[in-house]
């Protein structure tokens, strides 16, 4: 490859509309250019990592057995409206009829298209099984955002598993985390495994694999001294114990309303009526699957919206509407309570259950009551952790303050249980001649949304720093003086041999300022950099310059394609 021929379209300036690193480096180094909101064109240079990216890990997936597939992209909608998601997607997905008025689906996952293509499994002989494919996914993000992070248009890996119960299912899920972990490792993203929710996908246990970053959208929760780690929308924490003598003090023998005028916060109640906020109950008032529900959380504690969803496995969850509140409670939000409620379900946390003395909500405007007892005076119809876990409360393994990180998710493994089996109707001929469901699992890791990992991690001020492993080239050679006859013919030696020394390069031979060159091959990110000028022509020397470190050798000309090789050897086993 020549620099001089390749389309490599540098910016000198910062994208005015790029924020995250990822993506201005992307498009100040000439490897995307954006089509439209979510959907941009990989250019030489990203094509290059991308290819790599995925070599990585496609021999990763082959390691554990899994084998390689191509599904389509364009669906129908009936596997979709078997599994109950058609709607549960909602706007997110991409749909539109054909010319015979079918309705259709642009995939945004394949769970139900390879539940479809497993039916012709017939035996529990045939189990396990492991798919995975390399396939466009299409979302409709509300918000696309920072480049390749977010996009509506975007590579996967997806993989799924099947096995005859779930001890093979454990398995698979231990045989997808050990080569994901390999995966980040040799792609140079230090990616923590933390629990996670499995969200629309269903199931049982997953385990979201997220890359440290400030300009991630994941908060995840971790303990430094235990290794305890979720993210934002599992983590939980210890509760510090209540005093039992407190709660006796504030405790009476009904609950008193009494009057709260202008009160419409928890801040409100806790300032002016001696009511602190963790002995006010909130109460929330959701609707679920059409289903008006309150939903009470201690007043210092946030609710996890994610995990009332998964608590009731509701499809479709939202929170009810001012005049839906009124005309069922009575009252407006602000003096809101449980207390009496009978007509309508009730959820709580757990952080609520067995307290006294507490203070909520009258369901009468500007009224609230006090010496609440929950077991006596609420009817909780299910408990379940519904608060936001919080840096500095204590782990719940070891009891220690937990932390925040933001990060970036780079990949998801789940145990969907028997979700799609179900609906596809999914069967094998057990061992007993009866028949049997599969259990399944599905991976996933975004292809591009690595690469920007990467970036986000290995870069400086003077642009991408690549691992060698994913580099779109593994060595520049630069010449110094393109119109040096001499200079040139070296230039082009010592390119040809680092090519049949098998080592990917391109070589500089713009005829251009070195200074330009050098700044150009800083920006691109390629690892080494062989610079051929009069100096160490003279000397019989090329200069090999490491992009990470900044360190630069004198090699004698002999010697660089040996020398460049082992390098370059060196560094992506580094990696691995």
């Amino acid at each position: 490859m020549r620099w001089s021929t390749m389309h490599i379209p540098t910016l000198r300036e910062d994208p005015a509309e790029a924020g995250a690193p990822s993506h201005r480096l992307l498009l100040r180094a000439g490897y995307i250019r954006q089509l439209m909101a979510g959907h941009y064109s990989l250019l030489p240079l990203a094509v290059r990592v991308r290819l790599k990216v995925i070599g990585i890990i496609r021999e990763e997936m082959n390691a554990i057995g899994a084998q390689e597939i191509l599904m389509p992209v364009m669906h129908p909608a009936d596997p979709w409206l078997r599994s109950g998601r058609w709607e549960l997607m909602g706007e997110a997905m991409f749909r539109l009829r054909d010319r015979k008025g079918a309705d259709l689906a642009l995939g945004m996952t394949h769970e139900e298209i390879v539940a479809t293509l497993a039916t012709e499994l017939t035996s529990y002989r045939e189990l396990p099984q492991m798919w995975y494919q390399f396939q466009t996914k299409l979302r409709d993000e509300a918000r696309p955002k920072a480049g390749l992070m977010r996009t509506r248009e975007f590579t996967m890996k997806d993989s799924y598993s099947f096995d005859l119960d779930a001890a093979g299912l454990d398995t698979s899920f231990d045989l997808h985390h050990k080569a994901y972990t390999r995966s980040f490792e040799r792609l140079g993203i230090p990616a923590i495994p933390v629990e996670a929710s499995n969200g629309t996908m269903g199931g049982s246990d997953s385990t979201e694999f997220v890359c440290p970053s400030e300009t991630g959208e994941d908060d995840i929760i971790r303990c430094p001294d235990c290794g305890y780690a979720a993210n934002r929308e599992k983590a939980t924490s210890a509760l510090t114990p209540v005093d039992p003598a407190l709660d006796a003090a504030a405790a009476r023998p009904a609950p008193q309303r009494f009057d709260t005028p202008g009160v419409r916060t928890i801040d409100d109640l806790a300032s002016g009526h001696d009511a602190p906020a963790d002995r006010q109950l909130k109460t929330l008032v959701y609707v679920l699957d059409g289903q008006l529900t309150l939903v009470l959380v201690r007043g210092d504690h946030a609710l996890q919206e994610q995990k009332l969803i998964d608590a009731t496995g509701a499809a479709t969850v939202r929170p009810a509407a001012a005049d839906e509140i009124v005309a069922a409670l009575g009252a407006a939000p602000g003096s809101l309570g449980a207390v009496g409620v009978t007509a309508l379900p009730v959820i709580a946390d757990p952080a609520v259950r067995g307290r006294s003395g507490m203070v909520t909500g009258a369901n009468t405007d500007d009224v609230h009551v006090r010496g609440v007892d929950v077991a006596r005076d609420i009817t909780v119809g299910q408990w379940a952790d519904l608060r936001t876990a919080e840096a500095g409360e204590p782990c719940i393994r070891c009891g220690q303050p937990l932390e925040v990180v933001k990060g970036i998710e780079v990949g998801h493994i789940f145990k969907l249980g028997y979700k799609f089996a179900d609906a596809m109707d999914l069967s094998v001929s057990g061992p007993d001649g009866k028949p049997v469901k599969p259990i399944m699992g599905s991976y996933g890791i975004g292809v591009e949304r690595a690469m920007a990992a990467i970036i986000e991690v290995h870069h400086d001020d003077r642009g991408i720093v690549w691992p060698a492993a994913v580099a779109p080239f593994e060595a520049v050679v630069v010449v110094a003086q393109q119109d040096d006859a001499g200079v040139a013919e070296a230039g082009e030696q010592v390119y040809r041999r680092l090519l049949d020394a098998g080592v990917d390069t391109i070589i500089d031979d713009r005829p251009v300022r070195a200074g330009v060159k050098f700044s150009d091959a800083e920006l691109v990110g390629i690892p080494f950099r062989v610079t051929i000028g009069k100096r160490g022509l003279a000397a019989g020397t090329a200069e090999l310059t490491d992009r990470a470190t900044g360190e630069t050798v004198a090699v004698p000309l002999d010697d660089v394609p040996e020398r460049v090789r082992k390098t370059v050897a060196h560094a992506i086993s580094g990696q691995s």
